[in-house]
């Protein structure tokens, strides 16, 4: 056995001095800071750090089978533990063949097992046409189905403009679906290097006119829906207002809404590039205000990446480029230095990045140091700064480079070994 001892560590929603105790892969106790306990070794941590439950992120792209140059399991999860993330659940496209069957789910886990750092699960994909399959789906595992209300970018993946019959199929086994909401019909093309441009052809009212017709979708049929990468404030009223009247909705932000403005995005630097877009300063203060009431439950990565020439640096031309930002790595960090500035501590964080989105997606042994729970453990530096330099997926190409940030993940654990070693992540199911 093992004791983490720490005089600051993140326990039932507060920050306070515990001893963690772990026999093998689970938490077994959490004692008293100075309880005695009959453990094999120590793990003492020191007056700088804070001991962190493993954070879950629900919403990472790693494009592997088919698009692997993108990136891949093996460089995806060892982003994912240098960022003190134990736990993803990988996006249904991007990969070839995206995962709309239960055969196309068997692909992608296969071309995942053995390769991760951090357990891994899976979304589904809720396509035209595919609705048979999503009951399947659910049946094999995955954690819910997602959809694009919008062109989702990949030809392999079309977009399901109207979920109704999806919701149908999904709220008569009362499974989860996702939706990335944009309305089409609000958004038009824009080229040229002009990030002013690119915002507003895709405004919040796309987001605004899709999230209503999915609440009135979800109110009609019954189904769960959650709300991915949530961009515009002005759908916050929207959400509130369907949860109070009984649907059930979720929604989630990213670091990069959290953390960027478009007022400081320079005009051609495509790395910025994401759909829906990074709005203004004052969007961004509503966004927090939203996630610290709880109208918006939980930040994840939304870790989009792809190689270096598609996101079209050589022309700085946002129409052209891929939309999407890696961030896997980054995240904690990010989300801890806008959170610090603005009064929060790391107890909220924890709640936002790992105890959500592990209920989201029901994983009872994730998201909190808690007796019984996976020892997924995470050692951080609150107050270090450091520079972003060196990241570990695939193709390190990120609007933060050379940023500073406050938060250093000094160590990893995966069900109470340092994720350092070996790969040694599982594939995780759907009531696991």
């Amino acid at each position: 056995m093992i004791v983490f001892r720490a005089d600051r560590a993140v326990v039932d929603g507060v920050e306070r001095p515990a001893a963690v105790l772990v026999d093998g892969e689970r938490i077994v106790a959490v004692l008293a800071r100075d309880g005695e306990v009959d453990a094999d070794r120590e793990v003492v941590l020191a007056a700088d750090e804070v001991l962190l439950p493993g954070l879950v992120d629900t919403h990472v792209h790693v494009n592997e089978p088919g698009r692997t140059e993108w990136e891949g399991f093996a460089t995806a999860t060892r982003a994912a533990a240098a960022g003190g993330v134990t736990t993803i659940v990988d996006m249904p496209l991007n990969s070839l063949p995206p995962t709309l069957d239960v055969a196309a789910l068997e692909v992608k886990r296969a071309a995942a097992r053995g390769q991760c750092a951090v357990d891994v699960g899976f979304w589904g994909g809720a396509v035209p046409g595919n609705e048979a399959q999503l009951r399947a789906l659910h049946e094999a595992g995955v954690f819910g189905v997602k959809c694009f209300m919008i062109d989702s970018g990949v030809p392999e993946f079309p977009a399901l403009t109207s979920p109704r019959d999806a919701l149908r199929e999904v709220a008569a086994f009362d499974g989860l679906l996702i939706a990335h909401a944009e309305d089409g019909e609000l958004v038009h093309d824009a080229h040229g290097p002009r990030y002013a441009d690119f915002v507003a052809s895709r405004p919040g009212a796309a987001e605004d006119s899709a999230i209503a017709h999915l609440l009135e979708l979800a109110a009609e049929t019954g189904a769960r829906v959650h709300v991915v990468h949530l961009s515009s404030a002005d759908a916050l009223d929207r959400l509130a207002k369907a949860r109070a009247d009984g649907v059930r909705v979720t929604a989630e932000t990213c670091p990069h809404y959290l953390t960027l403005a478009a007022e400081e995005v320079p005009d051609g630097d495509t790395r910025f590039k994401c759909c829906p877009p990074i709005r203004d300063a004052d969007n961004r203060d509503r966004l927090w205000q939203a996630l610290a009431e709880g109208t918006i439950d939980l930040v994840v990565s939304d870790h989009s990446p792809c190689t270096p020439e598609l996101k079209r640096l050589d022309v700085g031309d946002f129409g052209l480029a891929w939309g999407g930002i890696a961030s896997l790595q980054l995240g904690l960090p990010l989300v801890w230095t806008q959170a610090r500035a603005r009064g929060h501590g790391p107890a909220d964080v924890v709640r936002w990045m790992s105890q959500r989105p592990a209920e989201l997606v029901g994983l009872a042994r994730k998201g909190g140091i808690v007796a019984g729970h996976d020892a997924d453990l995470v050692v951080f530096a609150p107050d270090e700064e450091f520079e972003v330099g060196r990241l570990h997926h695939r193709n390190p190409v990120t609007p933060y480079a050379g940023r500073r940030l406050h938060g250093v993940v000094r160590a990893t654990y995966l069900r109470g070994a340092p994720t350092d070693g070996p790969p040694r992540g599982e594939l995780l199911r759907r009531g696991g």
